[in-house]
């Protein structure tokens, strides 16, 4: 196994200031890594960066930005520009999901979701990725989902979403593996962040929840190992192969009993 090498690195994680996005700013932090933390709320980036300066002594630059905004990465790359700061490491953490009947929740909250979960991954990629191809050397990890393995009845979008992310970095990995870049699509089932309380639904959340830092560890794991992806969990991993034992008919029946929402 190669482990990639994150001395003098930078990394950028939208998402940072909750979650696993938080987790993988602490845990690259601990590991020497430069970095620039992306999400909407300044108060929380700020708290994050005051910790892991004071813990790791590493710099720290933050973007305050939403990522539904139509200018979003053109915003995020000239600042980019202006701090001279080219990432090494591309974590796409943020994202949310929609829960409820589709033709019940609004059109335009499911368009936000489609532009945050997909469009923004994609053209962070695409701008970042060409400087990580000049050096010879870069990791990009995009955070999908265990809603990725199977149509979700309910969170339609965001399995979709999630199905696209899972497609899209698996295609790269097969892209660029040759030329030093690691691409790792995380799938992790439920985790113990906020996640659910956004999302305001329990019966979204499928399995006992795994902590923030344990996914993100075995995601780091996952790069030294060059994976394309990862299922966090042996109970996650057998749910995803379920479709092996039952019809695609059938599959979708077992996930619309479970995400089924038991109250109006």
């Amino acid at each position: 196994m190669n482990s990639f090498d994150y001395t003098g690195k930078t990394a950028l994680i939208t998402g940072a200031s909750s979650g696993i996005g938080r987790d993988f700013a602490r845990q690259l932090a601990n590991r020497g890594v430069s970095l620039i933390l992306i999400a909407r709320s300044e108060k929380k980036l700020q708290a994050l960066a005051t910790e892991l300066v004071k813990t790791h002594g590493v710099s720290i630059a933050i973007i305050v930005q939403d990522l539904v905004e139509p200018d979003a990465i053109s915003n995020i790359t000239e600042r980019l520009e202006k701090l001279r700061r080219y990432p090494d490491i591309l974590i796409n953490c943020a994202g949310f999901a929609t829960y409820g009947s589709f033709e019940k929740l609004s059109i335009d909250r499911q368009r936000d979701e489609i532009n945050v979960n997909c469009l923004a991954p994609v053209e962070l990629t695409h701008a970042i990725l060409p400087g990580m191809l000049k050096k010879g050397s870069g990791v990009i990890i995009n955070v999908a989902s265990t809603a990725a393995l199977q149509p979700d009845p309910y969170m339609a979008i965001y399995g979709a979403t999630k199905a696209f992310l899972l497609s899209f970095s698996s295609a790269l990995w097969a892209e660029y593996r040759s030329q030093g870049i690691r691409i790792l699509a995380l799938c992790p089932g439920a985790t113990d962040t906020a996640f659910f309380d956004v999302v305001n639904a329990e019966e979204a959340s499928v399995g006992k929840r795994m902590p923030a830092d344990k996914v993100v560890t075995l995601a780091l794991r996952a790069v030294d190992a060059n994976r394309s992806y990862l299922i966090t969990g042996c109970g996650n991993w057998l749910l995803g192969q379920l479709h092996r034992f039952v019809t695609r008919k059938r599959l979708l029946l077992i996930v619309e009993k479970i995400l089924r929402p038991r109250s109006p």
